[in-house]
Parts: structure tokens; C-alpha cells; sequence
């Protein structure tokens, strides 16, 4: 696993500015565009594991695009989409995707946004969880062990 720092591109193309998909004929459209980007040099991180250390084959990448498409519709039941976000729509190379069974705070400001279920990403990832802060009893009784 890479370390994560400050300056990690894929850590900055995280923070950077994305474009809501709001509506699902958007989506569906968008989903189709991806497939025929389909060129074997996409990770595809699901953010409840390891990061990626490799992008995902083109049979792998279009059965995620499937799986994920039946997914969103089938949970996500809302006349919107809106969960879904791009770098660039035309030229995406980062694609957040929510987890429909975890949203959180995704819209609006939060200082500890929910991370996406899964990203895609051109950049190789990196692991985007937070370390859990060491607890105060923990801290007091590792001085005297």
C-alpha cells in the first residue's frame, strides 16, 4: 500500500471539483460513454478494501460498470440520480461513486464527508481512510506499559 500524504495526486484529484450526475437518463448516457472507454487503464477502488495496486482488466471493468448500474438504480430509488460525480464528463479520468446503503452527508459541507463506495481513477490510488486517533485511556495506559 502507498502512503498517503498531503501532496499524493491521487489524494489532490480527490479534493478536486466534480460534476453532480443529477439525472438518471444523465447517468445512463454517462455509463454508456464509460464502457466505450473501456481501454484496461482504469483502477477501480472500492473504498471498504486495500487500495488497487493494478487497473482493472476490460472484462472486469465492464462487469463493474453492470453491476453497478443495476445497483444504483435498484437501491437508489429516487427520481434522480445525484450520487454520482465527475471529474470531467467528457474526458473523466475520477468518478466518485456513493453507495447508495451509505450516504451520509454526501451533499452540502461537511469537515468528514462520507467517502465514495468506490472510486474510478486513471491515477493509481491511494488509501483515502483517516488513521483513528489514538484514544486518551489508550495514550495514558501505553506510558505505563
Amino acid at each position: 500500500m502507498k502512503p498517503m500524504n498531503n501532496s499524493h495526486p491521487y489524494k489532490l484529484a480527490n479534493q478536486g471539483s466534480f460534476k453532480g450526475i443529477r439525472h438518471w437518463h444523465e447517468f445512463d448516457a454517462f455509463w454508456e460513454s464509460l464502457e466505450k472507454l473501456n481501454n484496461g487503464q482504469w483502477y477501480i477502488y472500492d473504498t471498504n478494501k486495500q487500495p488497487p495496486e493494478e487497473t482493472a482488466n476490460k472484462a472486469v471493468f465492464s462487469d463493474f460498470l453492470t453491476m453497478t448500474n443495476h445497483l444504483l438504480h435498484e437501491k437508489h430509488q429516487e427520481e434522480y440520480c445525484g450520487i454520482v460525480y465527475v471529474d470531467n464528463m467528457q474526458q473523466p479520468a475520477f468518478i466518485k461513486i456513493y453507495d447508495p446503503a451509505n450516504l451520509g452527508v454526501v451533499c452540502g459541507f461537511s469537515d468528514n464527508p462520507p467517502l465514495p463506495g468506490w472510486i474510478l481513477s486513471r491515477i493509481a490510488p491511494c488509501d483515502l481512510h483517516k488513521p483513528e486517533p489514538e484514544s486518551f485511556w489508550k495514550k495514558c495506559l501505553h506510558r505505563f506499559s
